[in-house]
């Protein structure tokens, strides 16, 4: 699995954002975040500061923003947590998870029970964003 500095689409960045527990790739219409191996994510402790970050950035709520998570390192996510995500002033366009470790594939499903739409699923992230640049465009 690839992080999207070693790819093409890291030229097309126009903001990144780096933390203690992972960094986040600002690009026109989605977010990319790759989060460090063992956090475990929590809204208050890690989401909700890139969160509030990239919608001060975009000048947005996240309707119109595509979240995707390049998981290239093991973690874990709170599942619990989304239901603070859907409390809060924020939302997203959709979510998409990068990753091709079947225990990835098993947190997923968790997440899902909690998320109030579906997750998609990408096996590299380029099919992720290819696919996210292919509905902007479909939508624009």
């Amino acid at each position: 699995m690839e992080s999207v500095k070693q790819t093409h689409f890291y030229s097309e960045v126009l903001k990144e954002l780096n933390y203690p527990f992972g960094d986040v790739f600002i690009f026109k219409g989605f977010v990319v975040a790759e989060i460090k191996q063992g956090v475990v994510v929590s809204w208050m402790e890690h989401a909700r500061h890139f969160v509030q970050d990239v919608a001060y950035y975009l000048g947005t709520d996240g309707k119109d923003v595509v979240y995707i998570s390049n998981r290239i390192n093991s973690y874990s996510v709170k599942a619990v947590d989304w239901l603070k995500f859907f409390k809060s002033d924020y939302s997203m366009k959709a979510y998409c998870v990068v990753s091709n470790n079947p225990m990835n594939k098993m947190n997923l499903m968790v997440e899902n029970l909690f998320f109030n739409n579906k997750i998609k699923h990408f096996m590299s992230l380029y099919e992720a964003i290819n696919w996210v640049k292919k509905e902007l465009d479909e939508v624009a």
